[in-house]
């Protein structure tokens, strides 16, 4: 399962179908991660590990499996348009604890695959057009 280069959200979709606890992180990539700690940025506390987002859909979502992931995908994309350097990965781990946005802290992480910038693409497509993107609560 290592070292694999997904190019659509249907592969994304297959990969998380046949392996639960799969998340993705929005970074410099695994060997730069390794050598660094998540930070919370506001406290400046370190966290016990890496801030991802969860690719597996809770148990009320009935809604398509690929209307999750894209927008799991699509939640912190930003980062990697902010910084040319970081791209999405997949990556599987102990769950550690929880992030100042409630986010899972993973640490012991294996990485399993990168995603093509193709299939964020994709993913922000879908969103656009199975969401009503921006709109909150009131």
């Amino acid at each position: 399962m290592n070292d694999m280069h997904l190019l659509t959200l249907a592969s994304l979709t297959d990969l998380v179908r046949s392996h639960p606890g799969l998340h993705v992180r929005y970074s410099e990539g695994p060997e730069h991660d390794a050598a660094q700690r998540s930070i919370d940025t506001e406290s400046g506390l370190e966290l016990p590990g890496l801030s991802v987002n969860p690719l597996d859909a809770e148990q009320w979502w009935t809604r398509p499996l690929e209307d999750w992931l894209s927008r799991q995908l699509c939640q912190y994309s930003h980062l990697a348009e902010k910084n040319p350097d970081r791209y999405a990965w997949i990556l599987r781990g102990t769950l550690v604890g929880r992030g100042p946005d409630c986010e899972p802290l993973i640490r012991d992480v294996h990485a399993v695959a990168t995603l093509d910038d193709e299939l964020i693409r994709e993913a922000h497509a879908h969103y656009r057009t199975r969401f009503d993107a921006g709109h909150g609560p009131a």
